[in-house]
């Protein structure tokens, strides 16, 4: 091969190296392309599946869901007792349905037996129309009197004549306020179940008209509440036409009053508990519930969320201590619910030791953020974090009133915002507190308010509990 020859196979090769380098290079880019498309993808597919779920601030938080395997089976478990739908005890018509042939081909038919059913079907409704005529006059002693019937509920003439009686006012009530349907739908409701035709107006007016009626009532729930032995607080934000408003939750365990502020501060829980209330107050760590002249304990539940905060936090590298604390408020539960079967001896030996275990960790030298936050907030509130130990009727956590703001309260709000009118917040303070209180005394809030609504009968509290709680 010449010298020429050799250079230009020189050069041939040289380029064929650069060629096959550009071809790794195009290759390499093509395939980080390719990733960063399949990358961008999956996200846009993750982010149009998150737009079809539910709104972010009520959707489940990825930490709180459940693994695939260890989701609970649907239903009631294994051997439970079967559940049917049980015997009326009464009968309003008998049917019988004989066999004397085949409805078929009308042959003979034998080994007949009975079959025995009992069928429960609503009636038609139609609303019991009453004409009324009631007379007034005037007493030479007592001056103006009238008559009165036990449908009555006012004494409006004219164009105002044709009015709702006491039961049909109630349901309207209990729809509305109990069972959270809008004002449109509970006019709808009652329409198609009982005939009755009214207004969204009319019917708003007309329930705000009842809550005049039972503020004797309302008053005396109150003082119920200011004499519990344990009374559960709770508060969420709220509308009255516009925000800035919060609702308030006193709730004991056969009472609920229900109250809307302004404010979110401490005199809000004077104002609901009085001066002489002399139970324990079971709240969260808000600070208006801080140096009340009260009895108080914190709910437990808030503690363990913040102690389960801090152990998930990035520079918490030894979760031993956040561990025990963890375990003391356990231990906590398990001691007051086991506080009748042990005996005031024993139950005291036990309250001690924890007591103990308390200040110990109160006491031991962290440095981890985490464990010094949990620290700071166990020792600000060391006084009353084992409050639920010092009488049995103050349930550890605070569940009761968190679940009282949520139903009706939460569910209230999701749907309408809450109220428009200063008006309508009192008629939902006084009626819904009235309708929860009956719920949980096993009282038929429909009955009860029916009896209050004519015109000259007194309104009575809702009557105590029917069975203890």
């Amino acid at each position: 091969m010449t010298a020429v020859e050799r250079a230009d196979f020189e050069q041939l090769r040289q380029e064929n190296l650069e060629l096959r380098a550009q071809i790794a290079a195009l290759e390499q880019s093509n395939q980080d392309l390719r990733d960063q498309n399949r990358r961008l993808q999956d996200k846009l597919d993750e982010l149009t599946r998150a737009a079809a779920r539910q709104a972010a601030p009520f959707r489940r938080r990825e930490s709180r869901k459940v693994p695939d395997g260890s989701k609970k089976r649907p239903g009631r478990p294994p051997g439970h007792p079967g559940v049917h739908r049980a015997v009326p005890d009464h009968v309003d018509e008998h049917a019988e349905v004989p066999l004397t042939g085949c409805p078929h081909c009308g042959g003979v038919v034998t080994e007949v037996e009975a079959i025995e059913q009992f069928i429960e079907e609503i009636p038609v409704v139609r609303p019991r129309v009453t004409r009324l005529v009631t007379y007034r006059g005037r007493c030479a002693v007592c001056g103006e009197v009238h008559s009165s019937h036990p449908l009555q509920t006012s004494m409006a003439t004219g164009a105002a004549k044709t009015q709702l009686g006491p039961r049909a006012l109630a349901l309207a009530a209990a729809l509305n306020k109990q069972f959270g349907l809008t004002m449109r739908k509970t006019c709808r409701v009652l329409q198609i179940l009982t005939g009755l035709t009214l207004s969204p107006g009319g019917l708003a007016q007309a329930v705000q008209r009842i809550a005049t009626k039972v503020l004797p009532a309302f008053d005396s729930l109150i003082l119920d509440v200011r004499g519990a032995a344990a009374v559960f607080a709770d508060e969420t934000s709220w509308y009255v036409g516009a925000p800035g408003y919060w609702l308030w939750t006193f709730t004991t365990a056969d009472a609920t009053v229900y109250h809307v502020d302004h404010c979110r501060g401490r005199e809000v829980v004077l104002e609901m508990l009085g001066d002489h209330f002399d139970g324990i107050l079971v709240s969260d760590c808000l600070a208006s519930y801080e140096n009340l002249p009260y009895r108080t304990h914190k709910c437990i539940g808030h503690h363990l969320k913040k102690i389960a905060e801090a152990r998930a936090r990035p520079d918490t590298k030894d979760p031993s201590h956040l561990d025990e604390w963890r375990l003391l408020f356990t231990m906590v539960n398990v001691l007051w619910k086991h506080r009748a079967d042990l005996g005031e001896a024993e139950f005291a030996r036990q309250r001690s030791h924890l007591e103990n275990w308390l200040d110990r960790l109160l006491q031991e030298p962290r440095t981890q953020p985490g464990d010094v936050a949990i620290q700071r907030r166990i020792g600000k509130r060391r006084g009353v974090v084992l409050g639920c130990l010092d009488d049995p009727a103050a349930e550890p956590t605070n569940n009761r009133a968190e679940q009282s703001l949520r139903d009706p309260g939460v569910i209230a709000r999701k749907v309408s915002c809450g109220n428009k009118t200063e008006a309508g917040k009192t008629a939902w303070e006084r009626l819904t507190s009235l309708a929860k209180t009956c719920q949980q005394r096993c009282h038929d809030f429909v009955s009860w308010l029916a009896d209050c609504l004519p015109m000259d009968a007194p309104t009575t509290p809702v009557p105590p509990a029917r069975r203890a709680r």
